[in-house]
C-alpha cells in the first residue's frame, strides 16, 4: 500500500551537481515491491564522477535494495537504471557481468572467505574475473590494495584473526583491487566501535581520492553521512524525499528528515 504522504508528493528530477558528461549514474520513477509491500516508490537520483553521495534511511527503507538493483543482483518492477552507460534492465548475462566488474560491491558483513588468508581472498576475483595466475603480479596487486587500507602486514593472516575494522578494511581492499570506477558501501560503519568508524570514514574518502573513484554509502549513522557525504540523498517511505549537502538537510523544517539529527 502506498503511504499517503507519498500519493501527495510530486516527484521532481534530482537537483544536479555536474553535466550529464560527468554523471556515472542515473535512476528515474524507480519501483520494487515484494509482494504487496512497496519497497521502492518512485526513486530518482544521479551519481557524478568523483562524488561521494550518501542514502541515508532508517533500517527497512530500501536503501540496500536499491543499490543491489543498480547492479542486477534484485531485478526491478518499473522506472529505468542507467550506470557507466549500461541500462541495466535491459542487459544480457555477459554484459551484466562486465558491468559488475567496474562497481565495487562491499558487503556490510565483509564477506571474506574464513578458509582463505588474506593474501587468497584478494586473489580470488583477480584469479577468477580476470583469469590472472601470475604470481608476481598477483603480489603486486596484493600488496597494493592493503597498503592503500592500511594493512600491508596483514596478507598471511585469516579472516578470525581480525578485528572487525581491520575486516571492514580487507574486504575494501578485495574490491578495490579490480580498480571499479564505481564504489558501494553497504553500512560501512555497522557495528564499529566510533575510533574505527572514524577511521572507515576517513578510508572512504581517501579511496575516492586515490581510485578516483564514485561512490554510494549506504547508512543509517548520521556521523557516517556527515564525514563522508559530498551530497546526501534522505530515503523516506521508498522515495527520495530531499537532498542537499549535510547541513542542509540538517537545516530542513521537515520533521521527517529532521528526525535523523536528533542525536
Amino acid at each position: 500500500m502506498v503511504h499517503p504522504a507519498q500519493q501527495q508528493h510530486t516527484r521532481q528530477a534530482p537537483k544536479t551537481s555536474g553535466s550529464d558528461r560527468d554523471r556515472v549514474v542515473h535512476i528515474e520513477h524507480l519501483k520494487k515491491s515484494f509482494g504487496e509491500r512497496t519497497i521502492l516508490n518512485d526513486v530518482n537520483l544521479d551519481l557524478y564522477q568523483n562524488e561521494n553521495l550518501v542514502i541515508l534511511g532508517r533500517s527497512g527503507t530500501g536503501k540496500s535494495v536499491l543499490i543491489k538493483c543498480m547492479v542486477g543482483l534484485i531485478p526491478y518492477d518499473s522506472g529505468s537504471i542507467n550506470v557507466l552507460g549500461y541500462d541495466v534492465g535491459h542487459l544480457d548475462a555477459k554484459t551484466l557481468n562486465e558491468l559488475r566488474l567496474q562497481v565495487g560491491f562491499s558487503f556490510q558483513g565483509s564477506a571474506l572467505y574464513d578458509s582463505m588468508t588474506v593474501r587468497e581472498n584478494l586473489e580470488f576475483p583477480l584469479r577468477r574475473n580476470l583469469g590472472m595466475n601470475d604470481q608476481k603480479q598477483l603480489n603486486d596487486l596484493v600488496h597494493e590494495a592493503l597498503d592503500n587500507v592500511g594493512l600491508a602486514k596483514a596478507a598471511d593472516q585469516m579472516p578470525a584473526e581480525l578485528s572487525g575494522g581491520m575486516k571492514k578494511r580487507i574486504g575494501i581492499a578485495r574490491t578495490l583491487i579490480l580498480k571499479p570506477k564505481i564504489m558501494l558501501y553497504d553500512e560501512p560503519t555497522a557495528g564499529l566501535d566510533p575510533i574505527t568508524s572514524r577511521e572507515i570514514n576517513e578510508l572512504i574518502k581517501e579511496v575516492r581520492d586515490k581510485y578516483n573513484t564514485s561512490s554510494i554509502v549506504i547508512t543509517h549513522d548520521i556521523s557516517c553521512a556527515r564525514e563522508t557525504g559530498d551530497r546526501i540523498v534522505a530515503l523516506v517511505n521508498g522515495y527520495n524525499k530531499q537532498e542537499g549537502t549535510f547541513d542542509e538537510l540538517k537545516q530542513t523544517d521537515d520533521p521527517e528528515i529532521r528526525a535523523f539529527f536528533t542525536y
